[in-house]
Order: C-alpha cells, then sequence, then structure tokens
C-alpha cells in the first residue's frame, strides 16, 4: 500500500517521525521522501503492530529506520548525535481507547513520558527543530458539546455506567454538535484522551518557550489500507471486514446509531504531510475528518452489501470510554493548510476491503 499526496511544498533538510513504521507512519513516507532531503523514523516495532518485528515493507525504501523506545532517554542520545532534525512529526503513541482504562501506566508512560523525552533530547543536544507536527485525537474532547432545543450549549460529561445499563444512550431533548478546537472545550472521558490531551499541553509549553512552531491535528477515525489486521485497538472497519468476510453479521453495540468520522488514510496522510511542509502554519490545534458524521450502522451495512454478508444486528452492548458522538468541524484545516479531505465513506469502504481481500494470510473474524 502506498499513498500519495499531490504537490506537497518541498522544504528540504530532514524530517525526524517518530512512531513511523506504523499505520500513518508509512502512509506518509512516500510523500515525505519526495518533500525532504533526509526522512529518519524512530520506531520500537511493538508486536501489537508488527507481529515479525521486521521493517514493513510499506514503508519507503528512502526512510531510515530506527529500532527504539521513544521513552527512553538513550533513544534520544543515539538519535540526536546523528540526526538534526528541521521537521519532527510526533505519531508515537499507544492509542486503545478501552485497552487504556486496563493498562493506564503504559499509555502514560509512552504518550506523555515519550513526548517529555523526546523534547529533553532536542533540548539537551541543542537541536530544536523549526517545526512539530503533532498526531493528536478527537479523544480529548469526550463527548465533546451538546445542544439544547432554545440553543444553550452544554457539556454533559461521561456517560455513566448506571445510565448505559438502561439503555439511555443520548444526552435527552439535546443534540450533539460538531468538535471544533476553537470552540470546543477539552474533557476527556478515557485515559488514552487525557494522555493526548497532555501531550498537547507538554508541547505547547514547550514549544512557545523555545520558538518552535507547532502543528496540532486532532484525528477523527482514521482507517483505510495498511491498517493493521492484528491489533484490536486500532479501530473497528477491519474487524467488520473480517467479520462479514466470514460471512457474519456485524454486531452494533448501543443501537447502532453511534456517529462517527471516518477518515481515509489517504486523506490523513495529506493533512499530516501539508502541516509538514506548509508554509505558515497556526499554534492552535486543528480538527482532521472527512467533514460529515456517518453511523457505525451505516458504515457496517456498506461492509456487509461488499461481502454479501448478512445484514448487521443490534446487540445493545457498550464499551465503557467509548462516546456516543464525535465528528469534526474541519474549517480550520482547510483555511490553514490548504487541505481538504477528498474520500466519502463509500469510496474509502472500498479502499479498505478491496485491500484486505488481496492480503495473502488475512482470517476472518
Amino acid at each position: 500500500m502506498v499513498t500519495s499526496v499531490a504537490n506537497p511544498t518541498r522544504p528540504g533538510g530532514t524530517v525526524l517521525v517518530t512512531g513511523g513504521a506504523g499505520f500513518i507512519g508509512c502512509a506518509i513516507s512516500p510523500a515525505l521522501a519526495e518533500a525532504f532531503d533526509r526522512v529518519v523514523v524512530v520506531d520500537n516495532l511493538h508486536p501489537q503492530i508488527h507481529s515479525s518485528g521486521e521493517r514493513p515493507s510499506e514503508l519507503h525504501e528512502a526512510a531510515e529506520l530506527i529500532v527504539a523506545d521513544v521513552a527512553e532517554a538513550d533513544t534520544w542520545d543515539k538519535v540526536l548525535a546523528d540526526v538534526t532534525p528541521d521537521v519532527v512529526i510526533h505519531l508515537a503513541a499507544e492509542t486503545g481507547t478501552g485497552q487504556s482504562l486496563e493498562e493506564s501506566t503504559r499509555h502514560t508512560h509512552v504518550n506523555v513520558v515519550g513526548t517529555s523525552q523526546l523534547l529533553d533530547g532536542l533540548n539537551r543536544h541543542g537541536k530544536l527543530p523549526r517545526r512539530i507536527v503533532l498526531s493528536s485525537s478527537r479523544a480529548i474532547y469526550g463527548e465533546g458539546a451538546w445542544q439544547k432545543a432554545d440553543g444553550t450549549v452544554f457539556y454533559p460529561g461521561q456517560r455513566t455506567s448506571e445510565t448505559l445499563d438502561k439503555s439511555q444512550w443520548d444526552f435527552p431533548d439535546s443534540t450533539p454538535v460538531a468538535m471544533k478546537a476553537s470552540e470546543t472545550f477539552p474533557a476527556p472521558v478515557s485515559v488514552y484522551g487525557a494522555t493526548k490531551l497532555a501531550q498537547e499541553n507538554v508541547l505547547q509549553a514547550w514549544a512557545k518557550a523555545y520558538g518552535v512552531e507547532t502543528v496540532i491535528l486532532r484525528l477523527q477515525n482514521v482507517y483505510g489500507p495498511g491498517q493493521s489486521l492484528i491489533n484490536p485497538y486500532t479501530g473497528i472497519m477491519s474487524l467488520f471486514c473480517r467479520m462479514a468476510m466470514g460471512g457474519k453479521s456485524i454486531p452494533l453495540y448501543e443501537d447502532g446509531e453511534v456517529r462517527r468520522d471516518f477518515i481515509l488514510i489517504d486523506d490523513v496522510a495529506s493533512a499530516i504531510v501539508a502541516g509538514a511542509t506548509s508554509p505558515t502554519v497556526q499554534g492552535e490545534p486543528m480538527d482532521i475528518g472527512s467533514g460529515e458524521f456517518q453511523t457505525i450502522g451505516t458504515a457496517a451495512k456498506l461492509i456487509a452489501a461488499h461481502y454479501n454478508a448478512p445484514e448487521p444486528h443490534v446487540t445493545g452492548q457498550y464499551r465503557q470510554g467509548d462516546v456516543r458522538h464525535a465528528w469534526a468541524d474541519v474549517e480550520a484545516a482547510q483555511r490553514v493548510l490548504g487541505w481538504t479531505p477528498r474520500y466519502n465513506l463509500a469510496q474509502g469502504i472500498e479502499r479498505l476491503a478491496t485491500w484486505i481481500d488481496a492480503q495473502p494470510d488475512v482470517q476472518p473474524a
């Protein structure tokens, strides 16, 4: 799988990518190889993502891979002895929303300490980059903002087990509002979301002190060709495809009407590359999504249709840490970066399913 990004600006110099051998890192690597003179990737090749422990074939051949842990100070002493980055793209993170509730220490260590170790290393070696691009998450918003019938905006906070056990999925007499960094107050309801917000705060405080540009991109639900088919915490789209491939009816949590902003990896890659190469940026976070929401049920039906699988079915189950609705207002990214999403959900699912079908060892779920 190779993701192309049309005509990226070519600033030259060196780009350093943490977690760059993962799903997003591999997707942006071809465009980075075009835009920069040198591409250096730091990744620990965690077995939850990289079962073989080998360099992924999707990572562009021009990328220099250093296998190391971003949360260890020695990593940065080793890397920065040889690398002087002009731009850093910080992707390295533990990403499982539900998993973060059970492995809080690991998520906090990698996401927060991994960020601070990177920044300390840059400072220790006197190699401050011109810009740092952070891959953040819509999880920082939690349930986000909702609006009452009279137009009043409020923040309902985390849904409780008591209400969820009663199948009270939505908040009474109100509707959700799109997530917009300049307006929506962060209120994470998962450990993962809390660590991503901490990443943002740590980075911004450090960068402002040292005059380093920041690009913070809050990604919605990323999916597409190249995503891990063995990691149960990287999203539902590949899991749904594998269920449908095996002739199963896809189970839908809650009432099947959960709203999500599914954004194809191609569009995410172009946004991150734009963040790394754009001549001008803004320091405040920006939202990256398709610009519209779809229900989980709609996505499942499209996938079932592709595989001629049975209709999806509603289970009424729920998962702690999940939010009810989430989608992005992408106006800021369009205005600042000149970026716009190009693929709708049907196109994205077709690309994902076609790629999965072509994988030699994929197993139905």
